[in-house]
């Protein structure tokens, strides 16, 4: 059974506003389902295929002519020159839209070449992994070891792959692909150390010259291979909260993995019942939650924009997500029973910020309220609300 992504109708919408629309994310992350699912009418082809490639490279023109009722093209990045041609027949066309809806997973590609060639005759979207709430399983821990990629999930008829199976290949795949295709990294092995690396940091601010250290690297080389990493949608970055807040808070940003599954896998853990005595477990936790909200930002169109708080004293909140008449703090804690000693910092805090919202977000199963804050199951956890 195909599972329904919750980006669909927004891709939908997009489609039917811009003459443009390109949908990236990391590889098999869904971005071709989902493209041949929300529009089944559309001529498809694959810039992947050297054969296509080359009848595209031969007379650009007369390609795009042949789909001048629109057309899916899929890993775009493999001819990058095709987004200068796309912008002189959209505009020679009056940015009609729902003409090009163009797919591909390195990120790089945005920077370089579609913002200076298709700016304001675009619109990007990111499919992430499935959420959990795509994944409809009732075990969380479970579903933060598989991940979210769609391979590990049966349809059709076919047999769903294992974490073990899957990860260890996807990671090596990326790094004989992508990675040389972004930049040429001679030496491949150090380059899988620094993920690994990363693993072992997650949910941890970023220390640059510990990395350093442990890679035998130099601190503007780790900058360069995690902007990689980031680019490739394997790693992000989450930024301390100042507004409101005096200067003696902590500025280094935090760095999380966009796929738990994934992280589990570099981690070395090899089983779901291996999670919840990982020493980085509550690290894992929180990285799963704060994916659940930037897939839900990406599915709805909009830039993730969640932050945490640290003071110099150690004071922390997970997760702040700003907004426009309060904004929300969320503490997040993988323990299945609540304790009152999670709602310290968010009490500390609330002082500090009387209008925010608190709430503790834990591996429990009880929806409640202690005191000002709400207690919420992650099975429960909803960020449309």
């Amino acid at each position: 059974m195909l599972i329904e992504r919750a980006i669909q109708p927004k891709l939908t919408e997009m489609f039917q506003k811009f003459a443009v629309v390109f949908l990236t994310g990391p590889r098999q992350s869904g971005k071709t389902t989902v493209a041949k699912s929300c529009f089944p009418k559309l001529p498809y082809v694959n810039l992947e295929n050297p054969s296509e490639r080359q009848r595209v490279m031969e007379d650009p023109e007369a390609f795009l002519e042949r789909f001048k009722h629109g057309v899916i093209i899929d890993e775009a990045q493999n001819y990058p020159d095709i987004f200068s041609y796309i912008q002189v027949y959209v505009d020679s066309n009056n940015h009609r839209p729902g003409q090009f809806l163009l797919t591909g997973s390195q990120n790089f590609l945005l920077n370089e070449k579609i913002s200076q060639t298709l700016a304001g005759r675009v619109a990007i979207l990111e499919l992430l992994p499935l959420s959990y709430q795509e994944i409809a399983k009732d075990d969380p821990t479970l579903a933060l070891f598989t991940g979210g990629y769609p391979e590990l999930y049966a349809a059709h008829g076919r047999i769903a792959k294992t974490p073990n199976d899957f990860y260890p290949n996807y990671i090596q795949t990326y790094l004989e692909r992508d990675v040389r295709q972004i930049k040429n990294i001679a030496n491949l092995n150090l380059f899988q150390t620094l993920i690994r690396l990363c693993a072992g940091r997650v949910g941890q601010t970023v220390n640059y010259a510990s990395l350093s250290n442990d890679c035998g690297l130099s601190v503007p080389a780790i900058k360069g291979w995690l902007s990689i990493l980031e680019a490739s949608y394997i790693v992000y970055t989450v930024y301390p909260y100042f507004t409101n807040f005096n200067k003696r808070m902590i500025k280094a940003p935090k760095l999380y993995f966009y796929d738990t599954g994934l992280l589990c896998s570099l981690l070395g853990i090899k089983d779901a019942s291996e999670v919840i005595t990982h020493y980085a477990y509550g690290n894992i936790f929180e990285n799963f939650v704060l994916n659940e909200y930037v897939k839900h930002q990406c599915n709805q169109g909009e830039r993730k924009n969640v932050y945490f708080l640290r003071d110099q004293v150690g004071h922390e909140i997970d997760c702040v997500i700003p907004g426009s008449k309060a904004n929300c703090m969320y503490e997040i804690k993988a323990a299945a029973t609540f304790d009152k000693s999670f709602v310290k910092n968010l009490t500390y805090y609330s002082h500090l910020d009387p209008t925010a919202k608190g709430s503790v977000i834990y591996n429990g199963k009880e929806l409640f309220k202690y005191k000002d804050f709400n207690i919420v199951p992650v099975k429960q956890l909803d960020f449309s609300k």
